[in-house]
């Protein structure tokens, strides 16, 4: 699909020219939007605008890191957009000069329709140019991943409060997918840091340097996505370190117990193993009270074990 806004000396804005009409001499720039393009259509792109092959191919890759390119007449530039979905990115190609602006994605692109609606409606955008059309859909996309990453914010918040009362197990594996989605974040966002940097420091891009204070707003939203990145990762860690501590005492708890119930029957075990072994010369198997001798002797043990054990502070666990 191909949709056109042309703007001509006049200042007035007129859609749906077709590619031939073009070459008009008055025309003083124009948008063309291209999505999933087809054979005839790409073709028109190398034959009519003079565009690489290799960037028409790198538009459409899914995937492709964020780039940028100079030409003779024009520069080429991907940048990846957010699928709020699976939180990976989708290539939209840029193709830009003085006079003329290209996008060019292979799916459905959000960010580029609702800078293309807030182009068409705004008047005093008509005379900036297409590096402001560029402006337009950069900061959209960037816009994206604020959402996305406020979201992931709102789920950290409710695994720390836990007021659903979940397992330790279940929380460990929301916190590892949460991880994932912060890693896939982090390198879109790292990725589309880099690349508005060195716009922003290129000596070939004159017309970003005059339009640096827009742009670099754009850098400075990317480094916060950036910062939010870092801190909802060092969230992820503490709640994630704070659970399997905590798992940690409760099995190390379970096993001072286990460990002190087994030492109290220790010498428990031992004196009915000796009377359990049936030799014919063993005295106290015909004692009277030999039975009740050493239940007694056997109980004394274990209160007494028990109470060493809770004055050296086995049993003082904060329930």
């Amino acid at each position: 699909m191909i949709r056109t806004a042309v703007i001509k000396e006049d200042l007035k804005l007129y859609e749906d020219i077709s590619i031939n009409e073009l070459e008009d001499e008055e025309i003083s720039w124009y948008w063309i939007d291209i999505e999933n393009p087809s054979e005839d259509e790409e073709k028109a792109l190398v034959d009519v605008f003079g565009f690489h092959k290799l960037s028409i191919e790198d538009s459409l890759q899914i995937h492709h890191r964020p780039k940028m390119d100079y030409y003779d007449n024009y520069a080429f530039f991907i940048f990846n957009a957010l699928n709020n979905e699976t939180l990976l990115s989708e290539n939209v190609g840029i193709f830009i000069s003085e006079r003329f602006i290209v996008s060019l994605h292979r799916e459905n692109c959000n960010e580029i329709d609702e800078a293309w609606n807030k182009f068409v409606c705004s008047k005093n955008r008509w005379n900036k140019g297409p590096v402001d059309v560029e402006y337009l859909i950069l900061d959209k996309i960037v816009d994206e991943f604020f959402p996305a990453i406020q979201e992931i914010e709102d789920k950290l918040s409710i695994i720390d409060s836990n007021e659903e009362k979940k397992s330790a197990h279940c929380l460990i594996n929301e916190i590892f997918s949460i991880r994932n989605d912060l890693l896939k974040l982090r390198r879109l966002i790292t990725s589309m840091r880099d690349l508005l940097y060195r716009m922003l420091n290129s000596e070939r891009l004159s017309w970003i340097r005059d339009h640096k204070v827009y742009f670099g707003d754009i850098y400075d939203h990317l480094l916060k996505l950036s910062d939010m990145i870092e801190e909802s990762r060092e969230i992820t860690a503490d709640i994630r370190d704070n659970y399997i501590s905590t798992n940690s005492n409760k099995m190390n708890i379970n096993m001072m117990v286990l460990t002190v119930i087994s030492t109290i029957f220790i010498p428990l075990t031992f004196i009915v193993g000796v009377y359990g072994m049936n030799f014919e010369n063993m005295p106290e198997l015909k004692w009277r009270y030999g039975y009740f001798i050493v239940w007694g002797i056997m109980i004394l043990i274990g209160v007494f074990m028990f109470l060493w054990f809770k004055q050296k502070g086995w049993f003082d666990i904060d329930k």
